[in-house]
C-alpha cells in the first residue's frame, strides 16, 4: 500500500493539478500536522483516497477562508490523535502536537504526551490478541526522543513516542516538526524493527503491513 505523508510546508505542485499525475496510484493520504485545513483537502478530494492527520503545534482551532468559511478540520479527513483505526489491514494510531512553550492549543508536556500514549494501550493490545501484532504505522507531529529532534526546548523529542516504538515496535513512525533545509539532513532512521520517517515537505512511502 502505498502512502504520501505530508508535513509542515505546503508544496505547490501538490496544490495543483499536476498532483493527479503524479500520485494517483497512492492509496492514502497521511497528514503529520502544521498544514492548512483548505490544502489537505484539496488533495484528498484530487486524489479520491482517504486522508488521516494529527494536528501540529502551529494549526488553527478556526481557519477562515477569504470568502468567510470556517474549518475546524479537513472535512472529511481522519483525526488520528487518541486513535486507533485499521485501513486495508494496516493498523494505524496517533498523537498530535509538540512540546509546550507558550500558550496555546496543540501543545503538551512531556507528562502530558505519557497520558496520550497510555490512553492507547488497550486498544494496541487488543490488536496483538486478534492480528498478532500492536500497531503498524504510528503518525505524530513531534519526533521520539533522539531521533532527528533538536536540543532546543520547542524541538525536543518525545519520551513517550520513544518507549513506544522500543516496546511497540511500529512498522514506521511518522513525524513532522523538524524542517530539513540541508540536504545532509537525516530524515530517515530505522530503530529496532521500525523506520522513524521525517515527513517535511512530503514523503511517499509504501507501507507493507507487519514487516
Amino acid at each position: 500500500m502505498k502512502a504520501l505523508v505530508l508535513s509542515d510546508k505546503i508544496v505547490p505542485f501538490l496544490y495543483s493539478p499536476q498532483i493527479q499525475a503524479r500520485f494517483r496510484h497512492v492509496d492514502l493520504v497521511v497528514s503529520c500536522g502544521d498544514l492548512a485545513y483548505y490544502y489537505l483537502e484539496y488533495v484528498q478530494n484530487a486524489l479520491g483516497v482517504p486522508l488521516y492527520y494529527v494536528r501540529g503545534n502551529h494549526d488553527e482551532v478556526i481557519e477562515y477562508s477569504m470568502e468567510g468559511f470556517q474549518r475546524t478540520h479537513p472535512h472529511g479527513a481522519i483525526d488520528l490523535h487518541g486513535v486507533v483505526a485499521r485501513y486495508r489491514g494496516v493498523i494505524l494510531a496517533g498523537v498530535e502536537g509538540s512540546l509546550r512553550y507558550r500558550p496555546g492549543k496543540f501543545q503538551y508536556t512531556q507528562a502530558e504526551m505519557w497520558t496520550h500514549v497510555w490512553r492507547l494501550l488497550p486498544r494496541l493490545l487488543v490488536n496483538r490478541m486478534y492480528y498478532g501484532r500492536f500497531l503498524d504505522v504510528f503518525i505524530a507531529h513531534a519526533p521520539p526522543a533522539g531521533v532527528h529532534d533538536q536540543r532546543d526546548h520547542v524541538h525536543q523529542g518525545i519520551k513517550a513516542f520513544r518507549w513506544l516504538i522500543d516496546v511497540f515496535q511500529p512498522s514506521f513512525f511518522f513525524h513532522g516538526h523538524i524542517h530539513v533545509y540541508h540536504p545532509d539532513a537525516a530524515v530517515e532512521t530505522t530503530v529496532s524493527k521500525t523506520r522513524v520517517i521525517n515527513a517535511y515537505g512530503y514523503r511517499e512511502v509504501e507501507i507493507v503491513c507487519g514487516t
